[in-house]
């Protein structure tokens, strides 16, 4: 499998950048290191939960079970924007069902 480069400051480097951030939660620095897509996806959900990145992030950070912050918050995401896509296709499926049952009654 080919890996996918890009050209940096005159030098060949991977395609996937990482943005190394710290911050602190709860009184305790913390260092989290998520590629700039990561970073994003969990600004749109904090955005969409009403709440700040940093609230968020310490919530991923009380409610990981072992492992690391970064780890934890990829899985965050992908599980967010998959229950979305689970929400959605199922939303698909039952809407014919409801316009049908809907139509019956008139």
């Amino acid at each position: 499998m080919r890996k996918l480069h890009f050209e940096r400051n005159g030098r060949r480097a991977l395609g996937s950048q990482i943005v190394k951030r710290a911050l602190v939660i709860a009184g305790s620095k913390k260092s989290i290191s998520l590629e700039p897509v990561v970073w994003k996806s969990l600004k749109e959900i904090a955005a969409y939960q009403g709440t700040t990145l940093l609230a968020l992030v310490a919530s991923i950070d009380s409610n990981r079970n072992g492992g690391n912050l970064s780890s934890a918050a990829r899985l965050f995401a992908l599980n967010f924007y998959c229950e979305r896509l689970e929400i959605q296709n199922r939303h698909k499926v039952t809407e014919p069902a409801f316009h049908c049952a809907i139509r019956v009654l008139h």
